[in-house]
């Protein structure tokens, strides 16, 4: 971010972790704008990215000029495609998408399961979606859509869903109040990780049969960055 020269700010999220995340954090403090928000007790994913995009829209004071990018803290997706994402979003998109073209190696085999059988499970909420790969969480918002988005929930829980389902179900939300859409291609890389993945296929698969149901808006898809 410095490389390319925009204003930035690190928030984290602690969710009562048990490990030294916040010795770890204490030491990047001295060199980062890094603000980080904690949990008394477990949240969980939906709760983190929640109280993450809140805290963005209230420390923001350019709304259409700004942006939220979200990330997994494990750092499978990789910092590194940050600033296209923001490239696009200086292009004029609203939204952009980071779309997983391949999985570093070694792939979790409940991840490669969960991958393949995901399209089916979702159906039309699929294929019809606005990007190419509606499960990555890996996307930038512009602020003055998630505050259009978010408005009509009033400070209330917006997401009632838990892991890909989630990145899915805030698509939804997010997406009839952009006026373009792009996407940048993403590679995971699962041998980077601190610890095993928790995913579940069979409990992911699960959770996405409850945004089976998601009907999008016409949306043009453009070309990956």
């Amino acid at each position: 971010m410095r490389e390319f020269g925009r204003d930035y700010e690190v928030l984290v999220l602690d969710d009562a972790s048990t490990d030294e995340t916040a010795k770890v954090l204490d030491r990047y403090r001295r060199v980062l704008p890094l603000r980080v928000l904690k949990e008394e007790h477990r949240a969980g994913y939906p709760s983190a990215v929640q109280r993450l995009l809140r805290e963005a829209l209230d420390r923001t004071s350019y709304p259409k000029r700004d942006a939220a990018v979200l990330l997994q803290a494990d750092f499978s997706e990789s910092p590194d495609y940050i600033v296209p994402l923001l490239k696009a979003l200086e292009g004029g998109a609203d939204i952009v998408a980071g779309v997983v073209e391949q999985n570093g190696l070694p792939a979790p085999r409940a991840v490669r399961v969960a991958r393949r059988m995901a399209p089916w499970v979702l159906g039309r909420a699929y294929g019809g979606a606005p990007v190419s790969d509606p499960l990555s969480g890996f996307r930038a918002y512009r602020l003055i859509v998630l505050k259009k988005a978010l408005a009509e929930f009033r400070g209330g829980p917006f997401l009632e869903t838990d892991g890909w389902a989630s990145n899915v179900e805030l698509l939804g939300l997010v997406a009839p109040h952009a006026r373009r859409i792009a996407e940048a291609p993403l590679t995971l890389r699962y041998d980077v990780a601190a610890r095993p993945s928790r995913l579940s296929a069979v409990r992911t698969l699960r959770g996405l049969l409850h945004v089976r149901r998601e009907r999008w808006e016409s949306h043009t898809r453009e070309g990956k960055q």
